[in-house]
């Protein structure tokens, strides 16, 4: 989860003692307060605390979320400044949204499809076209919505910014532009073995059982899988069909490992991110339609000239 207000209720709960105190200092009701807190407890898979007739108690649990939480929210502020101090608008209001000016660029994120790479370009783009602005637009990540999105851009949302290799392309009917090459990483819970390791190794992973998209997904993870399957047999693979946060709940659970990318290190706080002694990567870049707009194909030219 990257920005996510449900953080900062739970943090303003943990710094008050209680619901009612923290509904107070938040100018929202008790009920509200809880509501977030079950929801939050419900998306992570994990209780932050134990009601006790003495009132709140912060569980292990709980306590390493707050700790994480002020850093991922710190760095999400600090990420939009970044933005801001590029020179990038961060959105129009959502009244006007359906008067976007032609050089404004809407560009779909979710915890999963950070723009934080493309933010960096950001600057070297306005250089060519000082008009040029972007809005980001949030999502969930569910089968649904990434179908609809990626099947109908240049409607609601001109690019998405994320990782892909020709197999999704064909797959989700849609162009790409490349920006970089992101190493494939491994993601384990924090009470994992492999946890306290910088760098992991194949040989680190055996007997693990490591979580992969289904075959066909992507022809640079169908590589690696193909490599496990050969020289590391005793390496367990579980295919899953969607990356989302019940896919990061179940790394965390049941204490396997997931194929993940450096970029996903702020989807779920008990989650660690780590680099892997191989040679995999995936291009990463702005996913747009087949039929781009004049504004996307300025962007697309614009990144080929800077990347």
């Amino acid at each position: 989860m990257m920005y996510n207000p449900q953080l900062e209720t739970f943090m303003c709960v943990v710094e008050s003692g209680s619901f009612s105190k923290a509904a107070e200092k938040l100018y929202i009701s008790s009920p509200a307060v809880i509501k977030q807190i079950n929801s939050l407890e419900a998306s992570l898979g994990v209780q932050l605390f134990s009601r006790t007739h003495r009132g709140l108690v912060v569980t292990e649990a709980g306590k390493s979320i707050y700790n994480d939480s002020k850093y991922i929210i710190g760095y999400c502020k600090d990420s939009v400044k970044r933005a801001m101090q590029a020179g990038i608008e961060m959105g129009l209001r959502a009244k006007d949204a359906m008067q976007v000016s032609e050089d404004v660029i809407r560009v779909g994120v979710s915890p999963l499809t950070p723009p934080q790479i493309f933010v960096e370009l950001w600057p070297k783009i306005q250089k060519l076209y000082p008009d040029m602005k972007f809005k980001l637009i949030t999502f969930e990540n569910t089968i649904e919505n990434a179908r609809e999105i990626l099947a109908n851009l240049g409607q609601n949302i001109d690019v998405v910014a994320g990782i892909f290799d020709d197999s999704l392309l064909e797959l989700r009917g849609c162009a790409g532009v490349e920006i970089s090459k992101e190493p494939f990483c491994v993601a384990v819970s924090i009470h994992h073995r492999l946890a306290k390791k910088d760098v992991i190794t194949l040989d680190d992973m055996r007997n693990e059982t490591l979580m992969l998209m289904h075959r066909g997904w992507s022809s640079n993870g169908d590589k690696l899988r193909d490599d496990i399957i050969e020289n590391y047999p005793d390496i367990n693979i579980s295919d899953f069909d969607l990356y989302n946060i019940d896919v990061f709940n179940r790394c965390e659970n049941n204490q396997e490992l997931l194929l993940a990318f450096k970029g996903w290190e702020s989807v779920h706080p008990l989650i660690r991110i780590k680099s892997v002694e191989w040679d995999y990567t995936m291009p990463y870049g702005l996913l747009y339609s087949k039929e781009p707009s004049a504004k996307v194909k300025k962007l697309v030219k614009a990144i080929e000239k800077v990347k």
